[in-house]
């Protein structure tokens, strides 16, 4: 039984967007019917430097298996520096979770434009084969599906 479940499984992934580009970026991709995995939930932010550690944990004790952070390029970000905040905390709450056993990889960080429809397909493509190889999010099975 539990290899039948696994056969099924299909990885969940929160993705949390800038406003201002990734979203725009998603938007469109929507909009050209561009296809990607629906295995992505995403929540829209006022800029990616909002992102808080503990949504990323939040997030993996929900039962999600990956978060991905997205936000405006490097240098381009509307509130001046909010990604280059949010690239911190990503590789900070990285070695968090490297340190608590869980596989750094279930966290990934995107700098996508609202006029990438393209780039966000890849991405999330990208990001979903990676969270079906590395598997399900153990760490809090009483909260799986």
């Amino acid at each position: 039984m539990g290899a039948e479940l696994n056969s099924e499984w299909e990885p969940r992934l929160l993705g949390l967007l800038c406003k201002w580009c990734s979203y725009g970026g998603a938007d469109l991709a929507g909009t050209s019917r561009k296809k990607y995995p629906p295995n992505i939930r995403i929540v829209k932010l006022p800029c990616s430097g909002r992102v808080d550690p503990l949504f990323i944990l939040k997030a993996l004790h929900l039962g999600f298996d990956g978060v991905l952070v997205s936000g405006c390029h490097p240098g381009e970000c509307h509130y001046q520096t909010g990604n280059f905040r949010a690239r911190r905390r990503v590789a900070i709450t990285k070695k968090f979770l490297e340190y608590m056993g869980i596989e750094p990889e279930r966290i990934q960080a995107s700098w996508i434009s609202a006029s990438e429809a393209g780039k966000f397909v890849e991405v999330v493509t990208e990001v979903t084969e990676g969270l079906r190889t590395i598997g399900p999010n153990q760490l809090f099975d009483e909260q799986r599906r």
